[in-house]
């Protein structure tokens, strides 16, 4: 349509150049074909201009909508990377947090193990001094002293055994933790890795 409106535009221009001048005093009337067509052509052009105006106010409208959309879809595009960079943030406090209590029950447990180690060595030194006095009253012991003995014995005996389950629960509380280091250790490499700019 615009192409046949230029064309005509084109077509008006060569015919009003081409159009005979005569004397100002002796103009002649345009013909009533003449006018016709030219009207006619006006017209046409005026509509073509009509149409191409509406159609790219149609598109300016459009595309001013589609701009709009746009913007709101990065507005909403932006909070989403704000919050995720505030979740991010969260966690690696937790984290620092979790390590950080993780580090105290690590301090706690090693000092419960060499706690232990105390009680074991001083519980061995009781059992071998229980077996000494025991080899040497083998012999000659009596009544309450036997009595005695096999009540420090049996105590001593009960003290190995709660003592190797302490012992038990520390090594098992060691591989806890361990697992747990190796847990953080993964969420922080997974961290790092979503936090790191594109």
């Amino acid at each position: 349509m615009a192409a046949l409106a230029l064309s005509l535009l084109w077509v008006l221009t060569v015919l009003a150049a081409s159009a005979p001048m005569g004397p100002t005093g002796d103009r002649e009337p345009a013909r009533y074909e003449e006018l016709t067509l030219l009207l006619h052509g006006a017209l046409q052009l005026s509509q073509a201009f009509n149409t191409i105006y509406s159609s790219t106010e149609e598109q300016l409208t459009e595309a001013t909508h589609n701009l709009g959309l746009l913007g709101r879809v990065l507005e909403l595009l932006g909070l989403q990377i704000s919050q995720g960079r505030n979740v991010t943030q969260e966690l690696r406090t937790n984290l620092l947090e979790i390590q950080m209590d993780g580090d105290a029950l690590k301090l706690q447990a090693e000092a419960t193990a060499r706690g232990l180690a105390e009680v074991v060595r001083a519980q061995q030194g009781l059992q071998d001094s229980v077996q000494r006095l025991q080899a040497q009253l083998k012999g000659s012991w009596r009544g309450n002293a036997r009595h005695e003995l096999d009540a420090l014995k049996a105590h001593t005996d009960k003290q190995s055994h709660l003592i190797w389950i302490l012992m038990g629960h520390m090594q098992r509380q060691r591989q806890e933790m361990a697992a747990q280091q190796k847990w953080l250790r993964q969420i922080q490499q997974r961290l790092h890795t979503v936090a790191r700019p594109a």
